[in-house]
């Protein structure tokens, strides 16, 4: 059985990279468009996100202001990537969700399938990063 496939949402918004970085890597930012939490832009720092399901122990991997910011999400393998490219005055920020395991898996805390749950956090992304976030940005 394969491994399910990375969730990846692509947006253009109307904002600058940097203004757009600012609100996807810093605790203040992020707890705008998406959850509550205590991250900080250092690799290797460990931070919480307080999900529906609980806080999600995260740590961050990789910071290249203002291009790529990647972190580990709870204990299931998870990492979430924000790629951001200069486009004039917008940026082209895509959002990627790897490491999802076999679709029968079952996710812990959700007590869930894998597939069941990519489905939903599928979903769940799009209205993040082309509601949530581009208002958070454009505002």
């Amino acid at each position: 059985m394969a491994t399910l496939p990375d969730i990846k949402q692509t947006a253009i918004f109307n904002a600058p990279i940097q203004k757009v970085w600012n609100s996807v890597s810093t605790a203040e930012g992020m707890s705008v468009w998406f959850m509550p939490n205590d991250f900080k832009a250092e690799e290797g720092y460990e931070f919480h996100i307080q999900s529906p399901f609980g806080p999600s122990p995260c740590k961050v991997l990789v910071i290249d202001e203002p291009h790529t910011l990647s972190f580990a999400w709870d204990n299931d393998g998870w990492v979430v990537t924000f790629l951001l490219e200069e486009k004039g005055d917008q940026t082209e920020f895509t959002l990627i969700h790897s490491g999802w395991k076999e679709d029968d898996d079952v996710i812990g805390k959700a007590n869930e399938k894998s597939s069941v749950i990519r489905d939903r956090m599928n979903g769940g992304w799009v209205g993040i990063v082309n509601e949530r976030l581009k208002k958070a940005v454009e505002g």
